[in-house]
């Protein structure tokens, strides 16, 4: 692999994404002191709707407007008080950032999902998931790469020393390309999208963003060579689900980065939070099962937790948080 500059200081740990509670204000405190090499814009969804991940992601659309109707997120006729919400809540959140982080010079990610998680779940306004239409799809996809351009000017208007990366939120993408997402009648699934068009809608979307972009998956089978060919700079996953070595291991030798989900993002049985040993452990085992040298870990490879951290107990969110840090620091150190 050629020598490479990324866009985290070796050592770095971060957030997936969610945690627990209402306050952003709080969260974004948490964020900015357990994480200071690489904070994270906070998902709280427990607020409701449009804090969610899709609804978080429909507020961001350009010229696809959202609602909710029986409780799920669907393309509206006209914009609507739903819509209104999601957007507010965004806006709250990007002040909150840029009051606490003013004076903050080194990278910031922010999330938001991706085409396809969005086409599983979104549905027209006739019924039935955008999934099943080919072009709604490819309109989705335009619309929030639109979006999602405007949404990270947003973010380094207000961080202006700052650099911004992307994370694509894509957990529903091994279903959709596998022909796995239920029907709304639940007797089939929708067909699965080829993976040339997946590649190339990722792509789009990866493209119009105009910095660094990460997939995060915490499903089985992230299709780690497709997300790496659409432009992606590295992926987001559960070390516990990573099945198949191979894949990974060409993308990493080919200068792919790695946020390796390290830590329970619930508490176990127990219900402590593992320690940065232990953490550090889980990432050098699967490194050294990969064959690639101690010296390039800590550079290419970000500690996070598993997946978001909306579901654990405030208490077990910042420990974990702090615990990853810390493993991050152990790596970047031997």
């Amino acid at each position: 692999m050629t020598d490479q500059s990324w866009p985290w200081p070796a050592g770095a740990a971060t957030g997936v994404g969610s945690l627990p509670g209402t306050d952003i204000a709080e969260a974004q405190r948490i964020v900015l002191g357990e994480l200071p090499a690489l904070p994270h814009l906070p998902e709280l969804p427990a607020r409701g709707p449009g804090a969610d991940l899709i609804g978080r992601a429909g507020g961001l659309l350009v010229e696809l407007p959202v609602e909710l109707y029986a409780g799920r997120w669907r393309i509206a006729l006209r914009p609507g008080r739903d819509l209104r919400r999601a957007r507010d809540l965004m806006e709250r959140d990007l002040d909150q950032l840029a009051e606490q982080a003013e004076t903050y010079a080194g990278p910031v990610k922010v999330q938001a999902a991706g085409p396809f998680t969005l086409a599983a779940a979104l549905e027209l306004p006739i019924g039935g998931r955008m999934l099943r239409d080919p072009g709604a799809v490819r309109d989705l996809a335009g619309s929030l790469a639109e979006g999602l351009r405007r949404h990270v000017e947003a973010v380094a208007r207000r961080l202006p020393r700052a650099t911004v990366l992307l994370q694509l939120d894509e957990p529903s993408l091994p279903a959709v390309l596998a022909g796995r997402v239920p029907t709304e009648s639940g007797f089939g699934a929708h067909r699965p999208v080829e993976s040339e068009v997946a590649r190339a809608l990722l792509r789009q979307v990866i493209d119009a963003a105009g910095v660094p972009t990460l997939v995060h998956c915490c499903a089985p089978d992230v299709p780690v060579e497709l997300v790496w060919s659409a432009g992606a700079i590295g992926v987001a996953l559960d070390l516990d689900l990573v099945t198949d070595l191979d894949p990974l291991g060409e993308a990493i030798d080919a200068g792919f980065g790695l946020l390796a989900g390290a830590a329970p993002a619930v508490a176990p049985p127990a219900g402590r939070a593992p320690t940065s040993a232990q953490v550090a452990d889980r990432v050098r085992t699967l490194w050294d099962r990969l064959g690639f040298p101690r010296h390039r870990l800590a550079e290419q490879v970000v500690v996070t937790p598993a997946c978001g951290l909306a579901g654990a107990t405030p208490g077990y969110a910042r420990a974990v948080l702090a615990a990853c840090r810390e493993a991050g620091r152990r790596l970047s150190e031997e």
